[in-house]
């Protein structure tokens, strides 16, 4: 009885969480030591600091992890799974209701300022990757080489962007033996988690492969991406946009840049967007199809990311004495920043290039750099605009 009362505390703690937790990982991580370790003592800070190392070093969202993995220390994979559902489900109704009403609309003029302030905020979050992770020469290589190569290949092919990052890790993998040596225990394994995600990766390729049916191809093309995104939402935003604007057309760089501009201002986990892109690829088939749309597209790309936590928590005490795994995320890290940075720039070009959007786009840049004004804030400014003018 005991258990289940704190169960039930630890999950209201959790959508306290997901309705008030503004500002992307890091406001998200801050939030969970203020509740989760000095309020209600569910893990202590070591535990915190380690849990999210790893999930940054995972595939998937960063801040979902950390906090379905916290409730899988507590009360193991039933918890966790409900911890994931109470987490994510505020952010992804929010955004499944923007999707479809950006769809219905006849005019998204309202949206004409805050969308060159998404390029402002895809700009900012890349300068700040690139700050944390570019420290080295053969880092600052690999982000110039995937920088260029998103620019000029990223919108041919869905696969474009994975095979950067699995070159950036293997590039920086061979110099492994410059990471200093610890002492290693061996390895026990436990597979089951990683067949659900291996197997269910396979199944649902195979099915995208035969059916035309659209909510399945979105559920493999999430959790595909899902699968392969490292370094949270603001790395996803050029495989979303490669695949689903430039090269499936599913939505027009308009919503896309307004449904980004919007997540800013939601609660809780950046990979919710998902669940817009998902409602506005659905367009066509009506509401109901577009929730079905918002709700593969969800499903798809947080549970790959669970699945992986829920297979290496297990072992992750001794997986992260090995040399090889910790160079391989120099490389991997340092292609991703330069795709986001290339992201703003794809995602600036469909703008009008005038005094205006140049203007917006730099001024919110600046702001996200110099002071401390909320995102949220920041695009009720510019939707309020847009409705003004």
């Amino acid at each position: 009885m005991f258990k289940r009362v704190r169960y039930f505390i630890f999950l209201r703690d959790v959508l306290l969480l997901a309705v008030s937790a503004f500002g992307g990982p890091q406001a998200h991580i801050a939030m969970m030591f203020d509740l989760m370790v000095k309020k209600r003592g569910y893990l202590t800070e070591e535990d915190l600091i380690e849990l999210n190392a790893l999930c940054q070093i995972l595939p998937g969202p960063t801040s979902t992890q950390t906090v379905t993995a916290i409730g899988f220390k507590i009360g193991g994979p039933n918890l966790a799974y409900l911890t994931l559902l109470v987490w994510m489900i505020p952010a992804v109704t929010i955004m499944t209701v923007a999707g479809i009403t950006i769809s219905s609309l006849e005019s998204t003029e309202f949206t004409r300022f805050i969308q060159p302030m998404a390029v402002g905020f895809v700009g900012f979050a890349g300068l700040r990757i690139s700050q944390k992770v570019i420290k080295t020469k053969t880092a600052a290589m690999l982000w110039v080489l995937s920088f260029i190569a998103s620019l000029f290949f990223g919108s041919g092919s869905p696969f474009a962007f994975p095979i950067m990052l699995l070159i950036g890790g293997a590039f920086t993998a061979l110099k492994y033996k410059a990471q200093p040596i610890e002492e290693k225990k061996g390895i026990k394994i436990h597979w089951a988690n990683f067949l659900l995600w291996a197997g269910f990766f396979v199944f649902i390729a195979i099915m995208g492969h035969f059916t035309r049916f659209r909510p399945v191809l979105l559920l493999e093309n999430f959790y595909r991406n899902g699968s392969l995104i490292f370094g949270g939402g603001q790395v996803l935003i050029p495989f979303l946009y490669g695949e689903f604007v430039e090269f499936k057309h599913y939505l027009t760089s308009e919503q896309f840049l307004s449904g980004y501009a919007l997540v800013q201002s939601v609660p809780g986990p950046v990979f919710s967007f998902c669940a817009y892109i998902g409602a506005i690829s659905m367009n066509d088939y009506g509401i109901g199809y577009q929730i079905l749309g918002a709700l593969a597209a969800a499903i798809g790309i947080f549970l790959p990311g669970t699945f992986l936590i829920f297979f290496v928590i297990r072992f992750w005490e001794n997986l992260k004495k090995y040399r090889i795994v910790k160079a391989s995320l120099e490389g991997i890290n340092a292609a991703s920043a330069g795709m986001v940075v290339s992201a703003a720039i794809l995602m600036f070009l469909p703008l009008q290039i005038n005094t205006l959007n140049i203007s917006v786009t730099l001024a919110t840049f600046l702001l996200l750099v110099f002071t401390k004004i909320p995102p949220p804030v920041i695009i009720l400014i510019g939707l309020v605009i847009g409705f003004i003018f």
